[in-house]
C-alpha cells in the first residue's frame, strides 16, 4: 500500500497501482505520457493537444472548467488527476464518489519537481519520473548560466482582454518571468490574475516589455497597438502561453524558447 498526500494536502491509500487514469490537465497529460502511460491513460480534455495523437485516441471528457461526469464514470478510472489552478473545487468534489482525485498545485519549480515524483511514486515510474527530474535539473542550471548574462526589464504579461488581465503573483507564470528576470509589474497587485485598466499602466509600473500570450485569450496586433500606446516605451511581445504556464515534462521544452526570446528582445 502506498499513503501520499497530494499537493492540496488531501491523503490517499493506494492498494495497487492505478491503471486507469484521467488527466483533466493538458500539461499533465503530456507529463503522463513522457513517464510511459500512454495506456495507462484513458481520459483527457479536449484541451490536450500534447502529444498530438491523444486527441484521435484518447477519449474526450470535457474541458478544464466543465466536464461530462457521466463519460468519466464509463471510463471507469483508478484515478482522476487534477490541478487547484485548472480545475474548480466543484469539479473536484463532484466526481470524488467515482475514484481517488489526486489534486496537484504547481507555482514554483519546486513544486513541478514534487509532482513529477509525486507520479513517480503513484505509478511506479520512479525511474522515469527521475530521468525527466535530471534533464529538466540540468536544462535549468544551463538557463540561469544563460540568463545571468542578459538585462533585467520590467515586464507585464496579459493573458485576457475585456477585461484585460494580467498574471500577477504566486502563479507559475510569475515564477518563469522571475527565472527569466524580468521584473512582473503587476506581482503586488491584488489577486492572482489582477484585471488592468490599460490607459493607466504607466503609473502601474510602466513595463518596458509587455508579454501577449498565446492562450487563453488569442491576442492580435490590434491589442498590441491598443496597449502599446498606453506605455512610455514598451516593447510588445507575442509569446507562446503553452512555454511559460504548462508545468511537468513541458517545463523541459521552455528553456531554449525563452533563449529565443531574449534573442529577440536584445
Amino acid at each position: 500500500m502506498i499513503v501520499l498526500k497530494d499537493q492540496i494536502g488531501q491523503e490517499h491509500c493506494f492498494e495497487n497501482t492505478p491503471k486507469r487514469i484521467i488527466s483533466l490537465v493538458p500539461s499533465i497529460s503530456e507529463t503522463l505520457f513522457d513517464l510511459g502511460l500512454e495506456d495507462e491513460l484513458v481520459g483527457i480534455t479536449k484541451f490536450c493537444v500534447h502529444p498530438y495523437h491523444l486527441k484521435s485516441t484518447k477519449e474526450k471528457v470535457g474541458g478544464t472548467k466543465k466536464v461530462d461526469i457521466e463519460k468519466i464514470t464509463a471510463l471507469k478510472p483508478e484515478i482522476i488527476i487534477a490541478s487547484k489552478e485548472e480545475n474548480t473545487l466543484e469539479i473536484v468534489e463532484s466526481l470524488k464518489h467515482i475514484c481517488p482525485v489526486w489534486v496537484t498545485d504547481v507555482i514554483t519549480l519546486q513544486d513541478n519537481t514534487k509532482m513529477i515524483q509525486d507520479f513517480g511514486m503513484i505509478f511506479n515510474k520512479r525511474t522515469e519520473a527521475q530521468k525527466w527530474i535530471n534533464k529538466i535539473d540540468f536544462a535549468l542550471k544551463d538557463f540561469m548560466n544563460f540568463v545571468a548574462k542578459m538585462p533585467s526589464y520590467k515586464a507585464a504579461y496579459f493573458i485576457w482582454r475585456e477585461p484585460y488581465m494580467a498574471a500577477g503573483d504566486h502563479t507559475f507564470i510569475n515564477e518563469l518571468l522571475k527565472l527569466n528576470r524580468f521584473e512582473n509589474v503587476y506581482a503586488n497587485k491584488q489577486g492572482r490574475y489582477p484585471e488592468v485598466e490599460i490607459r493607466k499602466i504607466r503609473i502601474q509600473g510602466d513595463p518596458e516589455l509587455v508579454f501577449l500570450s498565446s492562450e487563453p485569450y488569442p491576442f492580435k496586433e490590434e491589442h498590441a497597438f491598443e496597449i502599446g500606446r498606453c506605455t512610455h516605451h514598451g516593447k510588445t511581445v507575442f509569446v507562446d502561453g503553452e512555454m511559460f504556464s504548462w508545468f511537468g515534462t513541458h517545463l523541459f521544452k521552455a528553456f531554449p524558447y525563452f533563449k529565443q526570446i531574449h534573442t529577440r528582445i536584445a
